[in-house]
């Protein structure tokens, strides 16, 4: 059961992670007074907490039928990777500029542990990249760049989706990145952090061509 004295926050926190996990699935129908009493809570602050998520494209309010888990098709999520490729390329830009060493470490902390691994655990992974992207927009102390990523909550809108390319792939860039921002290198960073992003992009670009088949 959830114990706070405002439950909407934590209750959004409990649903987002339910749909990150597969708990609750893309197209499937939220019975709220199933899910209320599940997480212990009246139907008001869960309301509150699903209308938070349909702002943020996961949830969707079907007229006379009721609320659903957002279902993302390949051409939406391409869309994200594109404002991804632009708002990213920024703040990886703007913490060049900056150059601060301790923004530095917070990522290179992000990726440190695979380092020299012959075998990469993919959520394990998957987890450590979610926490890399949002610091690229976090630590750049540009409070619109950063409302603007927080409201439409772009990342967290493709976690469902899985990592696109494999840590073996994405590390080496990762790091490159990184090497960038730390050398104070403006026009490098940015050009490899919406490159990162680019190739994702391309390869969904490819795959939903292969499905249209």
């Amino acid at each position: 059961m959830i114990e706070y004295t405002d439950l909407s926050r934590p209750i959004y926190k409990r649903l987002k992670e339910m749909i990150r996990n597969g708990e609750l699935r893309q197209g499937e129908k939220i019975v709220q007074e199933k899910i209320a009493e599940q997480l212990g809570v009246s139907r008001t602050p869960l309301m509150k907490a699903l209308l938070a998520l349909e702002n943020e494209y996961l949830v969707e309010s079907i007229p006379r039928r009721g609320m659903y888990i957002k279902t993302l098709d390949y051409s939406q999520i391409i869309d994200i990777y594109v404002c991804r490729e632009a708002l990213e390329g920024m703040a990886a830009r703007i913490l060049a500029e900056k150059k601060e060493p301790t923004a530095v470490k917070k990522l290179k902390d992000c990726f440190s542990p695979f380092v020299g691994l012959t075998e990469i655990d993919q959520q394990t992974y998957a987890d450590a990249d979610e926490v890399f992207h949002s610091l690229l927009i976090t630590l750049t102390g540009n409070k619109p760049l950063d409302n603007i990523y927080f409201f439409s909550n772009i990342h967290d809108k493709v976690v469902g989706h899985g990592l696109v390319r494999s840590p073996e792939e994405t590390l080496e860039e990762h790091f490159n990145i990184i090497a960038a921002i730390e050398e104070g290198n403006a026009d490098r960073a940015e050009e490899l952090a919406r490159a990162h992003i680019s190739k994702s992009k391309e390869l969904l670009i490819n795959q939903s061509k292969k499905q249209r088949k």
